[in-house]
């Protein structure tokens, strides 16, 4: 065990990265790895630090006696021109004026010299954020290199006394102050997961074995004659029926098809967000163009008579195959995390328990040279996955009920469905900003809801009017495409705004939106779709959700499933990322939230 020089719990002075200046911290942890501390700043920032960049409060103290100390007769000087004190009858000397103006310029100059010249609108004490809580002018996001020392110069002015160093020692010691407080880049690596989500081991454990019943389940209700929930228990099937080495073989088709397309040298490449090292990884953008390809295969296919409705014969069995190779992906992703380095961890997976890391996913970004496993699952196989499927319903749903054109309710069902997924892969760079790539590692997660939950819960709709077709009139259909619109709009415009402002706040198209700026030189968007709620996206998702169960009809509950499943998931993914915020912004974030109360519902929650 290495030595460490500051416990948990003690109150030190920390440097701000990037700059001169020492603030009080309180240590929260060690990494015995990375050997640096993870202090708290008085705004609830929280860093990783390298012990250099740590002095005790006692140094800070020593430093100042040193100063008043070494000349005396400065102390008798200092309390002859203080304001409120009465003149002794003493009359001081020409000589001692002119020493006494030499002595105030060697401050002056030594202040000029030890610390950044204070901002001429900025000379009020920092308090975590900036002062200004609203602004709409964009170049307003300062780095926090700048933005530390320009508001708290003259609070270090007053906290640690700077007096004039003796003559012959002034050069000697302005260098070795510039030594001390030489700018050094931060250096944070990720450290142990402290807060488990989900549960924790106990409540990872059990989603393993519950995520893949919830979806066996809804699959079996949907093939009853009556999938009401009053007829809970739905008949179990033998299992040898469950599995088909061909079913398995046309998924692993399937996989590595989209997996060639990923591979194809189209479509741009674009940088990811920075990683914990400052790094960032490349990501090629060419998910549209497997799509197109995708459907130029499926089109062949039809054209010499492939059966597509052998995808709903077997639906069963498709999906018990998706879940055998997710599971045996996890446990790839697991043992290939042992041996990732510290810095290529997922924060929040990183627990040191084996289900937990397992679940959550210990590694953040793994790849096999440049193909991203993560981001490959993310849009590819499931997304597009879910398209067929749908395609397949829509087919099988003529055949079995001889119609020579599929069913009102059927069509919308595909269509909104399919608008969500070109939207999605049209926009394929916006998924790098989501916590999904930023936060979260690649594991049985990740894996098991991109190539199981997505493609086959999603399509519940479709799956259920195959069995249980439901006649809407044109009104009707009307009323639930305006609604699906509405959705749509607010989730698109909503997301386009934010990811426009992380890329490029300074865009001109943008000036017009006002913000918080924070401690670390980001905004908080407070206008817009952003000010209404705080999560307009996952407002304008929930639409989108309800509008695709309307054409099921009211008779049973389960098409509604994936709305009720979806609030779900979206109110505890924003409480996540609340909890995420509050730890990043600190008080800004506390103004933010005072400024816009409602999370996703406004006016209820």
């Amino acid at each position: 065990m290495p030595n460490r020089k500051f416990a948990d719990g003690e109150v030190v002075m920390g440097r701000w990265p990037g700059s001169v200046l020492y603030y009080e911290v309180q240590v929260t942890h060690y990494d015995d790895v990375s050997h640096l501390y993870t202090v708290k700043y008085k705004d609830g920032t929280e860093l990783a630090l390298k012990e250099s960049d740590i002095r005790s409060q006692s140094s800070f103290k020593h430093r100042k006696s040193q100063s008043s100390s070494s000349s005396p007769s400065r102390k008798s000087r200092s309390r002859s021109r203080s304001p409120g004190r009465p003149a002794k009858g003493r009359r001081r000397s020409s000589s001692q004026s002119r020493e006494h103006k030499d002595d105030k310029k060697k401050t002056v100059q030594e202040t000029n010299l030890a610390l950044p010249k204070p901002s001429e609108n900025n000379t009020r004490r920092y308090n975590g954020e900036p002062d200004s809580t609203e602004k709409n002018d964009t170049s307003c996001i300062i780095s926090e290199q700048k933005l530390k020392p320009d508001l708290e110069t003259e609070r270090v002015l007053e906290q640690y006394s700077l007096r004039p160093r003796k003559e012959e020692k002034k050069k000697e010691e302005i260098y070795s102050e510039k030594k001390v407080f030489e700018t050094k880049p931060l250096e944070k690596a990720s450290s142990k997961t402290k807060d488990l989500e989900f549960g924790g081991r106990i409540g990872t454990f059990v989603l393993i074995f519950f995520l893949p019943a919830t979806v066996f389940y809804l699959l079996l209700k949907c093939k009853q004659d009556d999938p009401s929930l009053l007829n809970f228990h739905p008949p179990l099937p033998a299992l040898e029926s469950l599995w088909e080495a061909r079913v398995f073989g046309i998924f692993l088709l399937w996989f590595f098809l989209q997996a060639l397309f990923y591979l194809l040298p189209i479509g741009k490449v674009v940088e990811g967000l920075p990683l914990s090292n400052g790094r960032k990884l490349q990501y090629r953008i060419n998910g549209f163009y497997a799509f197109i390809l995708t459907a130029a295969a499926i089109g062949i296919l039809l054209y010499f008579q492939f059966e597509l409705h052998y995808l709903y014969d077997h639906f069963m069995q498709f999906a018990v195959s998706a879940a055998a190779f997710s599971m045996i992906l996890s446990i790839y992703l697991y043992i290939r995390s042992l041996k990732a380095p510290e810095e290529e961890l997922a924060p929040g997976g990183n627990s040191g328990y084996f289900i937990y890391d397992f679940f959550t996913g210990h590694e953040l970004n793994p790849r096999i040279g440049s193909f991203d496993l993560k981001y490959f699952c993310e849009l590819r196989p499931g997304l597009i996955g879910w398209v067929v499927i749908n395609l397949a319903m829509l087919l099988a749903e003529m055949k079995i009920h001889n119609q020579s054109m599929p069913s009102l309710s059927m069509i919308l069902v595909n269509s909104f469905q399919l608008l969500y997924v070109v939207d999605a892969l049209w926009n394929e760079a916006t998924v790098l900003t989501t916590m999904d790539i930023t936060h979260d590692g690649f594991g049985f997660m990740l894996a098991f809801g991109d190539l199981v939950w997505v493609p086959f819960v999603y399509s519940l709709q479709a799956y259920y009017l195959v069995g249980h077709p439901n006649a809407i009139s044109w009104p009707v259909a009307a009323a639930i495409t305006v609604l699906n619109c509405i959705g749509y709009y607010i989730f698109r415009s909503a997301n386009s705004q934010k990811n426009n402002f992380r890329r490029n706040p300074s865009d001109p198209k943008l000036a017009h939106l006002k913000f918080i700026p924070t401690a670390t030189g980001k905004g908080l968007l407070v206008t817009g779709w952003w000010g209404f709620v705080r999560h307009p996206n996952y407002l304008g998702d929930i639409i989108m959700a309800l509008a695709w169960s309307l054409p099921c009809g009211f008779n049973n509950i389960l098409p509604y499933f994936y709305v009720i499943y979806f609030i779900c998931l979206l109110v505890h993914r924003e409480a996540r990322d609340e909890h995420h915020c509050k730890q990043k912004y600190g008080l800004a974030w506390e103004r933010y939230c005072q400024r816009v109360p409602y999370r996703i519902f406004p006016y209820v929650y």
